[in-house]
């Protein structure tokens, strides 16, 4: 990405009236306006689970970390990759919108609904791979898995077409609806887990059926496009596109999910709920990296750069901003028994032993955007699938006798791992040294703030 129109230095600057820019707009200003919504997503996120925490206990909290887990896995598994092929072929032909959210909405109905049954069935047939989470549960929870996959289709739409702002605010709902319900079923009508997991599906539906709204009205704004009708062929390019994203998209989520399911299935949900905590707020604190990457992706793909110019510097950026982050984390970790309660007190533990996984995996989720918007190439599923290995390897040989604080280790070297081999094929194939992408500079920080400061105002 030679072109000046989208280097961060000079976003919103004359210069940026190139045929990127136009696509997209103010990068500085996405990710400011995405943090700001992370940031109150976090407030809803922390208030429903400490409530929980209180009111159910550790073991309330673990089945019901469980439960989301399981929905979440699903749909990893699920999606087949698609929420990436939509945005990668939308970024790269706006004119596709229509018959890509089509095939999104008959995919969603056919492997979606496919998908809760299948769960369903498990948790009937063989109810202790759920760690003996009750099977009604389950099935309330399942009810929602093919609603939560138009909601994770149609966000990666909006993505593609630049409504930073639109997907944002659907986006948040989520959270705001889990601590209102949290609050409404465990503290107002005094209701236990069940009605909890009723009132979170129910959310669910309503914020798909909001989200289906947003994108007609945004489709019947488009001036050039195809019919919004199914598109076999094109759902068959995308999903073979697709399959080169799936096998990472799969093996980081195994990571960063099935370590609190083997906790649960070796140590009980009481474990499993102080372990829910840890690993809560490591997933927390690699939003701005996440956000970072988000917003990265669909930009490299409407134009691809071998040498990285933009990727690298945003790196650069991402490594200051998560030391910041990860510091202060560390330091903030020893409030987690005042804040969840006393029983919640290993916790502090877990998160510092997870910290340096998560600073590396953050940095690499950013750096990685450079392969999966020019072209995945076959390396990086690679990499992911030996790191898958070993984390399961680690897990299932350390979690039955050591717990939860194995798990969060294994979880640090598994990000340690997929970090430096991303980061050894990334300086291969763009000739970069370690040094110009990780460490931050002096004038990229005081730009950085300055461009903060300039869309702040600007929003």
């Amino acid at each position: 990405m030679s072109e000046p129109a989208i280097t961060l230095t000079e976003v919103g600057s004359e210069t940026a009236s190139k045929p990127t820019e136009a696509a997209f707009g103010s990068f500085v200003s996405g990710v400011a306006l995405t943090v700001i919504t992370r940031v109150l997503m976090l407030a809803g996120v922390v208030g429903s689970s400490i409530v929980v925490a209180h009111w159910l206990g550790p073991e309330g909290f673990g089945t019901l970390a469980v439960l989301n887990a399981t929905v979440a896995l699903t749909l990893q598994i699920a999606s087949a990759g698609l929420p990436s092929a939509n945005t990668y072929f939308i970024a790269r032909d706006r004119r596709n919108l229509g018959p890509v959210w089509a095939n999104a909405i008959m995919f969603t109905l056919i492997v979606g609904s496919l998908s809760a049954l299948v769960v369903f069935a498990l948790g009937k047939l063989k109810p202790a791979l759920f760690g003996g989470a009750p099977s009604n549960l389950l099935g309330i929870a399942a009810l929602s898995i093919p609603f939560q996959l138009s909601i994770l289709l149609g966000l990666n739409v909006l993505l593609a077409v630049d409504r930073i702002g639109q997907m944002n605010l659907l986006d948040c709902l989520a959270p705001v609806f889990s601590l209102l319900n949290a609050t409404v079923a465990l503290v107002i009508l005094g209701a236990g887990l069940t009605t909890l997991v009723a009132f979170n599906t129910g959310s669910v539906i309503v914020i798909s059926l909001i989200l289906l709204l947003v994108l007609g009205r945004v489709l019947q704004a488009q001036t050039e496009r195809r019919a919004a009708r199914p598109d076999l062929s094109l759902l068959k390019t995308m999903l073979r596109y697709a399959a080169r994203f799936y096998i990472s998209i799969m093996a980081g989520f195994v990571i960063f999910r099935t370590d609190l399911l083997i906790v649960n299935y070796f140590r009980g949900p009481g474990q499993a709920g102080v372990y829910a905590v840890a690993s809560q707020i490591s997933f927390l604190l690699l939003m701005l990296p996440g956000v970072i990457a988000t917003l990265l992706f669909p930009r490299v793909a409407s134009r691809p750069d071998p040498r990285a110019e933009f990727a690298v510097q945003v790196t650069r950026n991402a490594s200051f901003m998560m030391l910041v982050i990860c510091l202060a984390a560390a330091a903030g970790s020893f409030a987690l028994p005042f804040i969840y309660g006393a029983r919640f007190a290993e916790a502090t533990t877990q998160l510092l032993i997870l910290l340096p996984g998560v600073y590396l995996v953050g940095l690499e989720s950013v750096l990685v955007q450079h392969f999966t918007g020019t072209d995945l190439p076959a390396a990086i599923p690679g990499f992911w699938i030996v790191t898958v290995i070993v984390n399961l390897a680690l897990n299932l040989a350390f979690v039955p006798a050591f717990g939860a604080r194995a798990a969060a280790l294994n979880s640090t070297l598994s990000y340690a791992l997929i970090f430096f081999l991303v980061a050894w094929y990334f300086c291969r194939k763009t000739g970069r040294r370690p040094a110009e992408i990780f460490l931050p500079r002096a004038g990229d920080v005081r730009q950085l703030l300055a461009r903060v400061r300039l869309a702040s105002v600007r929003e």
